[in-house]
């Protein structure tokens, strides 16, 4: 259930959102506000997951409301001013909804803050089922895909692709899982002393490198990954630490 709040500054938009709201089975009112100064007072108060907010109110209009907010809920925009379409997307908002909006239009844009909720709640599970997992001698990590917990060999990760909100983890035999698990998280549950990220999209086990060129880590004559610019001095300095140079 995703708990949200209304605000609005009209009382016929305030009224429909409300009656909107009310329809959406995974969606509880918590709260409506009349403007952005009292949903600041109300915010202070209790934690929501959600905000329909006005753009155009007097005061403190909803873009600005919304900027100064030190811990932020999904957004939804609601204005009758198009041009209000950018900034409104630059704070990362869910949707934006132009006035007068159906319900259909109300129900999308809500559907994609259900599903954007459930991403994260479900990434969060993830990270910390992953994080308990990993047993103190290191050997496995444990892994949720295809509905299903595998317990996976550190020592048979090859290497790790970013795909989004989704990690692909490469393996010794040839195959590869796919979770819902971002690389930053998946860098930290790794033990740092055997895995390097060396790219924004890739982490890798020092332990299979084959070889390396400038800008390349080769796992076998043929397969290899990039070094991004903003990983080679650490890179550098690993092999310089470990190997000796003939």
């Amino acid at each position: 259930m995703l708990k949200c709040i209304a605000i609005d500054d009209e009382p016929l938009a305030l009224r429909q959102l409300t009656g909107y709201i009310a329809k959406i089975p995974y969606l509880e009112l918590v709260a409506t506000c009349n403007d952005a100064i009292e949903a600041q007072r109300m915010l202070a108060e209790r934690k929501v997951d959600l905000i329909f907010v006005d753009i155009n109110m007097p005061d403190l209009n909803g873009v600005d409301f919304v900027r100064a907010l030190s811990e932020r809920p999904m957004v939804i925009f609601t204005t009758a001013y198009s041009e209000y379409a950018i900034e409104g997307f630059k704070l990362d908002a869910v949707d934006y909804l132009l006035k007068p909006f159906s319900f259909a239009d109300f129900s999308r844009s809500a559907a994609k803050a259900h599903s954007l909720y459930e991403l994260r709640n479900n990434q969060r599970i993830a990270q910390e089922s992953s994080s308990e997992a990993l047993p103190k001698d290191k050997e496995y990590i444990s892994v949720k895909a295809d509905y299903k917990v595998s317990l996976v060999r550190i020592d048979e990760i090859v290497y790790l692709e970013s795909e989004g909100e989704y990690v692909r983890m490469h393996l010794t035999d040839g195959s590869a899982i796919t979770t819902l698990f971002r690389l930053k998280n998946m860098e930290a549950a790794l033990p740092s002393e055997r895995f390097m990220r060396v790219h924004r999209s890739y982490i890798v086990n020092l332990r299979r490198i084959r070889s390396y060129v400038k800008g390349r880590v080769y796992l076998n004559d043929e397969e290899y990954i990039p070094i991004g610019e903003n990983y080679k001095e650490a890179f550098q300095e690993y092999i310089e630490r470990t190997f000796q140079t003939l």
